[in-house]
């Protein structure tokens, strides 16, 4: 194993325990709506900055036009095709149950890691900003598939068990992200942090935010995007 992939295998690690962890705690005591809610403007926000810190600078000083805009089809026409496929191809009562909602959310996490790979494999701290922010978001999702079984009558283990199933493709996706990615260069990169650029954007603003703002809002939670936000650009000041 070389150093990259031992270095994102370990990365990966943490979203994976942290994501088994919020479904443990949720298949024995569900969140209620406003903590569920402040874990999604949290994550928001750190998902966000992320993206604004770490991928679109570089974006923004690049040459490759056209590679960006590639680049940016590819991940909208991606992410697009994971949220509004299921419905228009099963219909939408199929495309509501819990296999399919697993199987999005499958994809999602995936490129997750895939994320963290290409991050740690360009080197400097763009992986471990990527690995804190993800790892929040996760951690909703841990506490979103254990809500989404047990409306579905599924039992303790199979919520556990279906979590961890799911977290592990976290690890799939970064150790190919540090390995099949990691040599690109030039426009083949840029195309890629473009597509990942989408797929952040895409997670904070479809996923997250909409599925926060499906509940009441409040003022302090709406301050949780923020003081995400400004944690991961803090953070990225003293990586």
């Amino acid at each position: 194993m070389t150093a990259p992939v031992a270095e994102v295998a370990l990365a990966v690690s943490i979203p994976v325990v942290t994501a088994t962890a919020g479904g443990i705690a949720a298949a024995y005591r569900p969140p209620g709506m406003r903590l569920r809610s402040g874990v999604q403007h949290f994550a928001a926000g750190l998902v966000f900055a992320a993206a604004a810190t770490e991928l679109v600078p570089d974006l923004s000083h690049d040459n490759h036009r056209i590679a960006i805009t590639v680049g940016f089809a590819i991940g909208l026409a991606l992410m697009l095709a994971v949220e509004f496929l299921p419905a228009r191809i099963l219909g939408p009562e199929r495309a509501d149950s819990p296999a399919s909602a697993l199987t999005a959310i499958g994809i999602d996490v995936f490129i997750d890691g895939l994320l963290i790979g290409i991050g740690f494999a360009r080197g400097g701290h763009t992986g471990i900003l990527l690995t804190a922010a993800l790892t929040v978001e996760l951690a909703f999702l841990g506490l979103a598939i254990a809500a989404s079984l047990q409306a579905a009558g599924a039992t303790r283990r199979t919520v556990i068990a279906t979590t961890f199933g799911l977290s592990l493709l976290v690890a799939a996706g970064g150790i190919l992200g540090a390995t099949a990615l990691a040599h690109l260069t030039g426009a083949g990169l840029t195309a890629t942090l473009a597509f990942g650029t989408v797929a952040l954007l895409f997670l904070v603003t479809e996923e997250l935010l909409a599925e926060a703002h499906e509940r009441p809002d409040t003022p302090l939670l709406t301050a949780m995007f923020f003081v995400g936000f400004l944690a991961m650009l803090l953070a990225s000041t003293f990586a």
